[in-house]
């Protein structure tokens, strides 16, 4: 019996040994890559890290839940006009971004100003999805001399709304098992990288509907989750966007804004985007009937809506 089990021992932990040595060295090129892609700007609030891509006017592209400035980047990518610059910094707790004690979104949309300031950027388009929005709303609420106009895309619940309508795809418990530690995340990337498209929102019903560009961004935001102990206290502080003082009147933000949701969307409900753009005066409104969270089957028509929009603001208020 001993004779047997250890050569089966001898295999076993060589095989272990093996996994664990691609797991440190694919950890260790997005580290590296997180690293090379992103500026650290040093703030009141700590440091703010961001990516910057483009040319003219500036767009802040603010991230959502479980992102960072790797997120913004492939957000800013596949919605930002081409003839924009733009900014996609980490929020609080984020990739390179600090977690202040006071972590809350005023405090959040400070941040952004400090960055702009370091930047020496007076006014920008903000354009933020899901749990992005929340910060951006405040902002404009708090600076909207700084704001030029808002896009947002997929709504997150803010106070004064709660997130009781809002059905996650996947049960918080498996959230915290995957956001844990890296090596169960990278472990279902590298063997089933499908599994976890529910976490997106991507859906049986979806797929047919789906581009070629926009299934390469449903796998780059599913890769983006790496490493994830670099995001656990920026998701540990999402529920900032509902604290009731924290409450966000939109009625009192007087920027031009576009707003765009799915109402088949089944991780932030579409409710939120509706209450926005009845309370907003003047908010324009693209409602698809379909395409989930990620607005899959519909990338052009919301990339051209946004050019539009952007289009028209400089034609009668040049920046």
């Amino acid at each position: 019996m001993r004779r047997m089990l250890t050569p089966t021992l001898l295999v076993l932990a060589l095989a272990v040994g093996t996994i664990w040595l691609v797991f440190q060295h694919d950890m260790n090129s997005v580290h590296e890559r997180l690293a090379a892609s992103a500026e650290v700007a040093e703030t009141d609030l700590g440091p703010v890290a961001f990516a910057t891509g483009g040319k003219g006017p500036p767009v802040l592209v603010i991230h959502g839940a479980g992102g960072g400035h790797d997120q913004g980047r492939l957000l800013a990518e596949a919605f930002a006009p081409e003839n924009h610059g733009w900014i996609a910094p980490s929020r609080f707790g984020y990739p390179g971004s600090a977690l202040p004690e006071t972590s809350s979104t005023q405090a959040q949309a400070d941040a952004f100003v400090a960055l702009l300031d370091s930047l020496n950027i007076q006014q920008v388009t903000m354009l933020a999805m899901s749990g992005g929005v929340p910060p951006a709303l405040q902002f404009a609420q708090r600076y909207p001399q700084r704001t030029r106009a808002l896009i947002l895309i997929s709504l997150a619940p803010y106070a004064p709304l709660t997130t009781e309508e809002q059905q996650l795809p996947l049960p918080l418990w498996l959230y915290d098992r995957l956001f844990a530690s890296d090596f169960p995340l990278w472990a279902v990337l590298r063997l089933a990288p499908q599994r976890l498209a529910p976490m997106f929102d991507v859906r049986d019903d979806l797929r047919d509907q789906i581009t070629e560009s926009e299934a390469a961004f449903v796998h780059a935001m599913i890769a983006a989750f790496l490493p994830a102990t670099s995001r656990r206290d920026g998701l540990a502080n999402e529920g900032a966007a509902i604290d009731p003082t924290a409450t966000i009147d939109p009625a009192t933000i007087r920027v031009p804004m576009l707003i765009i949701h799915a109402r088949d969307d089944r991780i932030t409900p579409f409710s939120t985007a509706a209450f926005t753009a009845e309370q907003v005066p003047g908010a324009q409104m693209l409602a698809l009937d379909t395409g989930g969270h990620l607005l899959l089957g519909h990338h052009d028509t919301v990339r051209q809506r946004i050019a539009e929009f952007l289009e028209h603001l400089e034609a009668v208020i040049p920046p």
